[in-house]
């Protein structure tokens, strides 16, 4: 994964980032329990890839479920991958699954 995702250890980490951010952000979040494990690891290459393109357009961030629960609950998370993005801190859009990275591009075109 590229080191232009963010990878907080914690809701308090994930909240600076959000609040630093001056551009909309791409929250994907991650599981470790086996089923999420492969679709997880595919959405890293994916989102890594995406933060590379969308370089000042937009912040990625990696959020483990299991170290952000505030986060995840406050979003509405359900499963693993989801991905979020928001604006200001609110949610704009949401997707729960892997996607291919045209799938991303479309899901982030339609919202920015």
């Amino acid at each position: 994964m590229t080191t232009r995702v963010h990878r907080p250890r914690e809701d308090a980490e994930f909240d600076f980032i959000l609040g630093m951010s001056r551009v909309p952000v791409l929250a994907y979040f991650a599981g470790a329990w086996p089923k999420a494990i492969e679709p997880c690891r595919v959405m890293d290459l994916v989102v890594g890839g995406i933060a590379d393109d969308y370089t000042g357009r937009l912040t990625a961030v990696r959020a483990d479920i299991k170290r952000c629960p505030a986060t995840t609950e406050r979003y509405g998370i359900t499963g693993a991958p989801s991905c979020v993005l928001l604006k200001e801190g609110e949610a704009v859009a949401h997707s729960t699954g892997p996607m291919t990275t045209a799938e991303v591009r479309k899901f982030l075109d339609g919202h920015l």
